[in-house]
């Protein structure tokens, strides 16, 4: 989580004044009360659909209702708000534009303004959820659905759309017929059903086993005012850029946490995400869970309960190792998981991790995003990293489009992006701005009798979608953001080469140290990587290579190299071999030649990038 630089002293102001008024006599804690939503009669047909009660699938709908579509919202859930209300994910990972504006604006800044911050008490989001959507008088709300599924029929290799069957808590199955859909449940479920390809995970990297952790949020109870401002000082005062307190929200104690021995290999606590309700307990998103098929109920249901095993150890350790939650108590745990990636969909424009990191625009942007590349740890013996941190980059359109099935929208995180590009769109502000945007998308498509891959072919309805959003609150306009240094450096496309796969990390300051030396060891374990993810066509996929501990150079690459070939020649006989089959790079090795022949991580990069294209390879799914 990130906090901007000049809301530290607001911010501080609020928390000392929020503290003196708690600390008067008789001060109570409480909630805040339920706000149901207004009962709707179904109909049979609507204008829009919209499958999922997820921030994104609110924003959606609101934004369908609002342009004058009949409209139907339609969730399995008892409430609305999905990850946020049922994963308990109460702190929202927000974007901000260059001069530290809230990206998007439109349904996500209503929402955000009603909350009164980027941390909040779960029902009182439950709240806003429900009284935005009540106002409207042609938005029906259908809950509690047992199965939601599309009613499609095929013409030749495309599906149609028509609208979803639902099973209700009876088991009886009704068809609503639309003219348009939008899928925004988590898992893109309505899209796969209909047909749409994806992948899942890393599949697109050539990690297929690889997915981020999964995370059950907990409730801990026990903690007052004055534990608060303990925790607050220690994260606010601790000399750390990634750590840090408001009044609501606080995020850190790594160090600590670090030490947990969990008693299962699948589970691992990471720094503490803490957010503060409004009776003063606190929900904390810390506890990884790996393996977990997230499309599959049973995995989720025996991840919970390997969770559930788990948390009293957890609490018990915090209680004693962190600063300010001496005492706490287990109070409760998320009604769902918190599944931070599965379906990747297939869609008209798939959004890169270099669209994302070179601060691209696009004409047909329907949202913008920022927030940092942050990829979770996929296993225990793996990390989390930040691969980058964009300036601010567009979603387009064609992003929410599937190839091959019409009639419907996918907006959230299983959107039309790649695993790595997810790593900083999947998060609920870009999400609620597409769903604006694919809501009146939607009236648009149907005014001018166009499907929504003709709307997105056209830049002149694009500008025309993007000035009536903006007209509604959004802030849609052609951004004029330079592309990062890096992208100048003479080895910028062996980095990107590398980037694409996750192999290269810039960090929150972009920083990939191209001219730091490589060494001898990363270089053997990136071109390892490289060769397995992307099937490359080499002799031998694992030859047995041996550190020497010096300084890596161009002969100890070619050693390298002849070794994978199946060649095994000394390094200077290597050099030479690869020289009379016209592999070097002549510019490259000229740099690498000035720099006595030892490696940097720059040319590291464009060495493994031309390897590759050298050898060849066969994984059909990594992005350009």
């Amino acid at each position: 989580m990130r906090i901007k630089k000049w809301l530290v002293f607001p911010a501080a102001f609020l928390f000392l004044l929020g503290a003196v008024i708690m600390l008067r006599p008789g001060w109570v804690f409480s909630g805040p009360e339920p706000v149901p939503l207004v009962k709707s009669n179904i109909n049979s047909r609507y204008d829009l659909i919209v499958a999922g009660g997820e921030p994104e699938g609110v924003a959606a709908a609101l934004s369908g209702a609002r342009n004058g579509l009949s409209v139907l919202l339609v969730d399995t859930r008892p409430v609305l708000g999905g990850l946020m209300t049922r994963g308990w994910l109460n702190s929202i990972d927000m974007n901000y534009g260059p001069g530290d504006e809230i990206l998007n604006r439109g349904i996500l800044n209503e929402f955000y303004h009603q909350l009164r911050g980027d941390s909040f008490d779960i029902q009182r989001a439950v709240n806003v959820f429900h009284r935005m959507v009540n106002k409207e008088d042609n938005l029906d709300v259908l809950m509690r659905a047992k199965k939601i599924s599309p009613i499609m029929n095929k013409k030749e290799k495309t599906s149609i759309v028509n609208g979803v069957k639902v099973k209700d808590s009876s088991g009886k199955i009704k068809g609503i017929y639309s003219t348009a859909v939008i899928d925004a449940t988590q898992d893109a479920d309505i899209a796969a059903a209909a047909g749409a390809q994806y992948t899942v995970g890393h599949q697109d990297i050539g990690r297929p086993q690889d997915k981020m952790a999964a995370t059950l949020v907990f409730k801990l109870e026990g903690i007052n005012l004055l534990d608060w401002l303990k925790i607050y000082y220690n994260l606010r005062f601790d000399n750390d850029f990634n750590t840090g307190a408001a009044w609501r929200s606080a995020w850190g104690f790594y160090e600590k946490t670090s030490k947990y021995e969990p008693k299962s290999e699948r589970i691992s606590l990471r720094g503490l995400n803490i957010g503060r309700q409004d009776d003063f307990t606190l929900l904390i998103n810390a506890l990884q869970i790996f393996d977990v098929d997230p499309l599959e109920e049973d995995s989720r249901e025996k991840a919970k309960a390997l969770a559930a095993r788990e948390l009293p150890h957890i609490v018990d350790f915090i209680s004693r190792e962190v600063p300010g939650l001496k005492g706490a108590k287990l109070a409760g745990k998320a009604p769902e998981l918190y599944i931070r990636e599965s379906r990747h969909i297939a869609g008209e424009y798939r959004l890169t991790i270099n669209d994302v990191l070179e601060n691209r625009d696009f004409y047909d942007r329907a949202a913008f995003g920022s927030y940092p590349v942050d990829i979770q740890a996929a296993g225990p013996s793996s990390k989390g990293y930040v691969l980058g941190d964009p300036t601010q980059y567009a979603v387009p359109f064609r992003s929410l489009i599937p190839e091959k099935v019409n009639n419907l929208l996918v907006v959230g995180r299983s959107a039309s992006y790649s695993a790595l590009a997810a790593g900083s769109a999947r998060t609920i502000p870009v999400g609620m701005a597409a769903g604006q945007f694919a809501g009146a998308a939607a009236a648009l498509a149907m005014e001018k009798d166009k499907s929504f891959r003709e709307l997105a072919e056209s830049c002149s309805q694009m500008q025309q979608l993007q000035e009536r959003l903006n007209n509604q609150g959004m802030e849609l306009k052609p951004a004029d953001i330079e592309p990062p240094k890096v992208t100048g450096h003479w080895a910028y496309p062996g980095l990107k080469f590398m980037r694409r796969l996750g192999l290269a990390s810039g960090g929150y300051n972009n920083d990939y140290k191209l001219d730091s030396e490589m060494s001898e060891q990363r270089f053997m374990k990136l071109l390892s990587n490289a060769v397995k993810q992307l099937n490359a066509r080499v002799d031998n996929t694992s030859p047995d290579l041996y550190r020497e501990g010096n300084a890596l150079t161009i002969y100890d690459v070619s050693y390298v190299f002849c070794r994978y070939s199946d060649i095994d020649m000394d390094k200077h006989k290597a050099f030479n071999y690869l020289s009379e089959k016209g592999f070097w790079n002549k510019e490259l090795l000229a740099r690498i030649r000035q720099n006595d022949n030892v490696i940097t991580n720059g040319a590291g990069y464009m060495l493994i990038h031309d390897f590759m294209q050298y050898t060849g390879y066969t994984n059909p799914h990594v992005d350009d």
